[in-house]
């Protein structure tokens, strides 16, 4: 595997053990003591520090772009040789990512100029790109938060005004999911990806990470690429049926095109700013819900699904190796954004500071108090990112800066990252001063079988 992923897999097990170093934090009034693990600040699949970076998401959204204006989240899905190309090819995603919001754009302006006669207007979207799907398979596809309704200046007074618009009818959700299908296979030719006898057979993934193209492949199609069961489909537990014998019908907002599916039903008004962080808390949730793990008596790991299947489905089955296949494939690429900007909100745009602080209320008064502002009474001159402490209390519920036993005020004395130091502490706290043991890698079943 790239050295990427073997960093991010092994981070993890270092995460939240109080041998690998931690921090002192020492209570003001009473003087009791507690120790805070370090994390790995992992961007794959650690379920605690990928739900810290969800909370600091949501957070920053919602208290400083999102102006108070409808939104709605429009989310695509691609075909599944699709999924796979735009896993680790961070240009092609960006570029079928701009085909589809430049159509709900258009779509937007195109109303607004017919319903409210507003030309000229601009739309604005937060997108997460997410790669998981919810059986721990890699599934990239699109949640975009789009504003609803454009922006324009009809006065040319400099100031943009927002305009509402009604929401899309299942015909004009059809026509942009027709329209997204067709601009993207043009753009899938125009690179050389796709022809008129299907796509091309080279794969720059395959010839220079062989084992990571393997396992995206096999994931995406619900497949296992390693091992004794490399190349059959993943296992699976409950009451299965045929597929043939289960109606399936499209929802409302909802349309399908060329294995392109949109779905548009999730609309949000802007003073609703509680459901708005949990509508991007859930977009950018951790891939895996450590409460739905369950390990069988055979030692095989089940994975129990949000949501049953159509065909019965409750729970995929895993042996141990191939659950780290699985977790493998999640970890993105290094420096490739997952939370995207544009129209309006681009970093660029021309109306981008009047935009987002354009409140109906106006902004909170400047605290002076450092209390007020550790409550978050003055959100818009906070920093960009949370304090960590601030985060763990939004996703653990536990404030590591407020002593449990008075709850006075505590504060960190020490990092401790000296493994002579951390064994002492932990020695004389009666805590284990050693991290559990990693055995060394075996080989293959293949490899071995092979060996006799």
């Amino acid at each position: 595997m790239p050295r990427f992923v073997e960093r991010e897999l092994r981070a993890f097990l270092d995460c939240g053990i109080l041998a690998r170093g931690f921090l002192r934090v020492r209570c003001k009034d009473c003087g009791a003591e507690r120790l805070v693990a370090f994390s790995c600040k992992g961007r794959g699949f650690c379920p605690s520090c990928t739900s810290r970076r969800m909370s600091d998401s949501a957070a920053h959204l919602v208290d400083r772009v999102f102006p108070e204006a409808p939104l709605r989240q429009w989310v695509l899905s691609l075909p599944i040789p699709l999924r796979y190309h735009l896993a680790y090819d961070h240009e092609l995603c960006s570029a079928v990512l701009g085909v589809f919001l430049r159509a709900v754009f258009g779509a937007l302006q195109r109303r607004a100029a017919e319903e409210l006669g507003v030309a000229g207007g601009r739309s604005g979207s937060v997108t997460f790109v997410q790669r998981f799907g919810g059986s721990i398979n890699l599934h990239t596809h699109f949640h975009a938060i789009v504003l609803e309704g454009v922006y324009a200046d009809p006065e040319g007074t400099g100031s943009p005004r927002f305009f509402a618009l009604s929401p899309p009818s299942d015909e004009e959700i059809a026509r942009v999911t027709a329209s997204v299908a067709k601009r993207i296979v043009r753009l899938l030719i125009r690179r050389g990806l796709l022809d008129e006898g299907g796509p091309r057979p080279a794969d720059p993934l395959a010839e220079e990470e062989p084992l990571l193209a393997a396992c995206a492949q096999a994931s995406v199609q619900h497949r296992i690429a390693t091992g004794l069961r490399a190349g059959k489909r993943v296992m699976r537990l409950g009451d299965r049926i045929e597929i043939e014998d289960v109606e399936s019908r499209a929802g409302e907002q909802c349309a399908a095109v060329q294995g392109f599916s949109l779905h548009a039903g999730v609309a949000i008004g802007g003073r609703d700013r509680k459901r708005i962080e949990r509508l991007c808390r859930y977009i950018s949730r951790p891939p895996i819900a450590r409460e739905r793990l369950l390990e069988l008596p055979d030692g095989r790991i089940a994975y129990r699904l949000r949501h049953p299947w159509r065909d019965g489905t409750t729970h995929v089955v895993f042996e141990p190796t191939e659950l780290i296949e699985k977790l493998a494939v999640l970890v993105p690429w290094p420096r490739s954004n997952a939370l995207r900007y544009h129209g309006v909100f681009a970093p660029g745009a021309k109306w981008r500071e009047a935009v987002i602080r354009d409140r109906s209320d106006p902004p909170p008064p400047v605290a002076t108090d450092p209390a007020a502002r550790s409550q978050g009474a003055d959100s818009f001159l906070r920093p960009r990112y949370l304090a960590w402490a601030k985060l763990i209390a939004r996703v653990f519920e536990s404030e590591v800066l407020v002593c449990p036993q008075c709850s006075g005020a505590a504060e960190v004395i020490a990092a401790i990252t000296q493994p002579p130091v951390i064994q002492a502490i932990l020695k004389s706290l009666g805590l284990c001063p050693r991290a559990p043991p990693i055995a060394p890698a075996r080989l293959a079943p293949q490899q071995l079988a092979a060996e006799f």
